[in-house]
């Protein structure tokens, strides 16, 4: 009888399971994430001016206030973004106002990523979904394969 051939590690293969989604750790007093978040609505406004020039804070705070029916400040935007202020932090109604204004997902990718998952939009949601439901139908067709081995026994 012949070995089997081991194979070799591939350098340019990267684990496969390496990329897989994980929450972040519920370990106590590691979850206070404000300072994050203050930085990462910072990246928001910054990415929005980036793709509009006059989105400004004043734009961002005058179309928040639109989406939301609320007056939203320039100054409660610089508020959001502030480490040092801690009792002062984005509040979760805002986020996708806030997204929307700037042209960005930022915050919703990242609180995906803490956790343990991944944002999927357009038409990379239809492909998760396709290859979902090709999963359920491999799924389903070995279960009818076991039942009709199953039924050919009991005759």
């Amino acid at each position: 009888m012949s070995r089997a051939k081991r194979a070799l590690p591939d350098a340019f293969t990267g684990d496969l399971f390496a990329s897989i989604p994980r929450p972040a750790p519920a370990v106590p007093a590691s979850m206070d994430y404000r300072v994050q978040v203050a930085h990462l609505v910072g990246e928001l406004l910054d990415e929005g001016r980036r793709h509009d020039p006059a989105m400004d804070r004043f734009a961002v705070a005058a179309r928040v206030s639109t989406l939301v029916g609320k007056e939203v400040s320039k100054s409660m935007l610089d508020g959001y973004t502030a480490e040092s202020r801690e009792a002062f932090n984005v509040p979760f109604y805002l986020v996708p106002a806030l997204e929307t204004a700037c042209g960005s997902t930022r915050l919703t990718e990242w609180l995906a990523g803490i956790r343990g998952g991944r944002l999927v939009l357009g038409p990379d949601a239809i492909d998760a979904e396709i290859g979902r439901v090709q999963g359920d139908i491999e799924t389903l067709r070995e279960q009818l394969r076991e039942l009709q081995q199953l039924r050919r026994r009991v005759r």
